[in-house]
């Protein structure tokens, strides 16, 4: 586990009204109490933040950070939008649907780089929504070839006269981020209005936007709440590199200082053997999850966190004491891609 500790001065964040954004959300998300999630824990009260629920193409929090970068699209005058991910990308699948509400073309350069095949992985999911939502899809079968269809497929845009914005894996750098900046007011807010002006907010870290734009979000209103940061792509190292690096840029762009995060905890213990792989533990958490709130987490990012989130817990490293938001960063859609081990999982 890796922390960042600071004397990071407290800053105002400037108002993010002049940056382009599109309206994909429903926002503020809801914040639930989890009374039997909770009870089952036997520890702190758990509060379940809902991105999952809000917008376009079945919801999650790349829509936050898509809000912004599709914002700058539209400003920049393009009319196509390339972007990247594994095969059961739920960033992919959320650009094809917002890319779809504003009318942009939609280019989804798609890598087998998780150890699966069947036609669950290949054909249901996410896959089966990019298609719907009516974005090209082009399926790779590893980096070499995605950057061979990345190049012809700006070729292509060019002979034709269109204009074309690239997009991150994840959505994640400084404009992406954004969206996740403006999130950490929503949050705490939320929590004040309840009388809670602390908490310790458990966030699935994949390529680091999500867990950057709300760390720096909450340190620049001061907040003093703890972000707990669960792997699921790379291991804590990389992962606090990237956090660090993500956050330095947005910081820029906001035009605050640069940042030392103060209580932000990068943990890989539930990571699993390689990203997209589930284990027995986020299984554990799916089932614990549905079978008291009612409420579907997906293998690969929101189970692994859910995963540590219960086991810190359960050792007392969260105290009884303690307000624990968990954030539900989405990703239902991926789960059907899983089909014949979420069928045993849930006998």
């Amino acid at each position: 586990m890796i922390g960042f500790s600071s004397s990071w001065e407290v800053a105002v964040i400037p108002s993010l009204d002049s940056f382009p954004r599109v309206a994909l959300g429903q926002w503020p998300s809801p914040l639930e109490d989890a009374s039997r999630l909770t009870a089952a824990l036997g520890g702190p009260r758990v509060l379940l933040k809902r991105d999952d629920l809000c917008g376009v193409g079945a919801g999650g929090n790349k829509l936050r950070k898509l809000e912004f970068l599709l914002g700058r699209a539209l400003a920049d005058g393009a009319d196509t939008v390339i972007t990247f991910g594994a095969l059961q990308t739920n960033h992919g699948r959320e650009t094809a649907a917002a890319c779809a509400r504003v009318g942009l073309r939609c280019e989804l350069v798609l890598t087998a780089k998780v150890p699966r095949d069947g036609d669950a992985y290949r054909r249901s999911g996410n896959m089966l929504l990019d298609r719907l939502f009516g974005a090209k899809v082009h399926i790779c079968e590893d980096a070499a070839h995605a950057d061979s269809v990345h190049r012809e497929l700006l070729a292509e845009a060019a002979a034709q006269g269109r204009k074309v914005f690239g997009i991150p894996l994840g959505g994640s750098n400084d404009i992406g981020l954004l969206g996740y900046v403006a999130a950490a007011g929503e949050l705490i807010g939320q929590l004040a209005e309840r009388g809670i002006d602390r908490a310790r907010v458990v966030i699935p870290f994949g390529t680091g936007g999500t867990v950057a734009g709300f760390a720096v979000g909450a340190a620049a209103l001061g907040w003093p709440g703890i972000v707990d940061a669960a792997c699921v792509v790379n291991p804590a190292e990389e992962s606090a590199r990237t956090l660090h690096r993500l956050a330095g840029e947005v910081t820029r762009l906001l035009g605050l200082p640069s940042p030392e995060l103060d209580h932000v905890l990068v943990d890989d213990a539930f990571r699993g053997p390689r990203y997209g792989v589930p284990t027995e533990a986020a299984w554990a958490a799916l089932r614990l999850f549905g079978r008291t709130e009612g409420v579907a987490l997906d293998p690969v990012y929101t189970g692994k966190a859910a995963a540590a989130m219960a086991h810190s817990i359960g050792r007392g490293e969260i105290g009884p004491g303690e307000q624990v938001v968990f954030l539900h960063t989405g990703g239902l859609p991926g789960l059907f891609g899983y089909l014949p081990e979420a069928d045993a999982a849930f006998r």
